[in-house]
């Protein structure tokens, strides 16, 4: 591999990648209302097409399915070929930023804007990745495709779309997680568990109004107990690293009950919120603090609390390790809960596995320990990326060992160090691949 070669075409390439990316930033492609053409809302699909603006003008081949995926192809195979698979759409920005949230805005070597980190900046250094082997005529023996979803922080309804009408890749990653390569996600299940108020307890209870997002501990809550107003402040992070934040669920529940605001049924729940959730991500509270060698410790966020006229409906994710059966966990947890509540699951994704003895795993830990001189052992994680709806997909990157709790944040940052060297890997990469 001729590495001087490609750090030079890098640094050649460095300015153009990062006025196309800006352009990418600049779309607010938060999912909104279905339109004509536009599956997930207009600014998801603004920014597939100028995405794909892009991708023509750096002269690949490009495609739009469904409206819903596009791709940037170089090689004539349409039928088998490598995939890189990233995402458009983005969470919404949130309150309290200190950069605009759709921009791209470099402070003293930082790159703030939401998507830098999620997922619109890995992509497009894919897209760039493949743009440095064209331009230097790189012998490819395989077609490789970056594909842009638009609806992954919603539910992946696209890639079924995309897959209506074409192949899925022979095999390939999403660079939306973390490094080393992830060859294993854990189960994912989202509940609902619903408890009855049966006195006039919830009457002392008139204004009730939450940041809550099932993608991000919720940090601010507005409460009327009383006639008395609260504001209740705890801190945001993403909500696959709980430990992160501070849940105002669970402190709403907390003051509620320390400083005797309420009586009743809604006190004994707030009791048992506060005692079985409180700070115990894992699981403990409610005795499903399971734990495997592959995946770690079981990981727990309350995301969401409504208050309705004669019930209470809180909103549970939890991430469970990747050899634990789903029917374990909720007997065990139904057990757990208070005897009037009753368990109802939304939405449920079974562990994901990869052979982590495939060709592509060990090109990966190759180049990432060449290219940074940490340990590039292939590990499993708590988050859920396309790796799940896609076939033959893994996560590689983009973030590195120790970064967590940016991506779903106010003031989401990469930096240009780092922006850099996830371009030199995934160049590098790409090269090895497709050998």
């Amino acid at each position: 591999m001729n590495v001087s070669l490609f750090k030079e075409e890098i640094t050649k390439i460095e300015t153009d990648f990062y006025k196309g990316l800006n352009r990418i930033m600049k779309i607010n492609s938060v999912k909104s209302t279905p339109e004509k053409n536009a599956p997930f809302g207009l600014g998801p699909k603004l920014a597939l097409d100028e995405a794909i603006l892009l991708s023509k003008e750096l002269g690949f081949k490009t495609k739009i399915i469904n409206n819903a995926v596009g791709y940037a192809q170089l090689g004539d195979d349409d039928n088998n070929y490598i995939g890189i698979v990233g995402h458009l759409d983005v969470v919404a920005e949130g309150d309290d930023w200190d950069y605009p949230p759709f921009d791209l805005t470099l402070d003293n070597g930082i790159f703030y804007g939401r998507g830098i980190l999620d997922n619109k900046g890995p992509i497009i250094a894919n897209l760039y990745a493949l743009y440095v082997l064209k331009k230097i005529n790189y012998p490819l023996t395989k077609t490789v495709r970056i594909i842009f979803g638009t609806d992954e922080e919603s539910g992946s309804a696209d890639i079924p779309l995309y897959l209506e009408k074409e192949n899925p890749p022979l095999y390939g990653y999403t660079p939306d997680c973390k490094y080393p390569a992830v060859y294993g996600e854990r189960g994912m299940i989202r509940l609902e568990i619903e408890t009855p108020i049966t006195d006039n307890s919830l009457s002392s209870l008139t204004h009730f109004e939450g940041n809550f997002d099932r993608s991000a501990i919720p940090d601010t809550l507005k409460v009327t107990v009383n006639n008395k107003d609260f504001l209740i402040k705890g801190k945001r992070a993403p909500s696959n690293a709980p430990e992160l934040g501070e849940n105002v669920i669970t402190l709403f529940a907390k003051k509620m009950v320390s400083e005797n605001l309420v009586t009743g049924n809604l006190r004994t729940f707030l009791i048992w919120l506060d005692n079985c959730l409180h700070n115990q991500h894992d699981g403990s509270g409610l005795k499903i603090n399971y734990h495997d060698q592959e995946s770690g410790d079981l990981s727990l966020t309350p995301f969401d609390l409504k208050f309705e006229e004669n019930n209470i409906k809180l909103g549970l994710s939890i991430r469970y390790p990747v050899t634990m059966k789903k029917e374990d966990l909720l007997s065990k947890l139904q057990n757990s809960l208070l005897k009037s509540s009753t368990l109802h699951v939304i939405r449920e994704l079974p562990a994901t596995f990869f052979d982590k003895n495939h060709p592509m795993i060990a090109s990966m830990t190759q180049v990432y320990e060449e290219l940074t001189g940490l340990d590039g052992t292939p590990v499993t994680t708590t988050g859920a990326t396309y790796a799940r709806s896609m076939p033959n997909i893994v996560a590689f990157g983009p973030s590195f060992p120790g970064q967590k709790g940016i991506a779903h944040n106010k003031n989401e940052y990469m930096s240009q160090k780092d922006l850099l060297k996830n371009l030199e890997i995934y160049t590098y990469l790409l090269a090895e691949l497709t050998k």
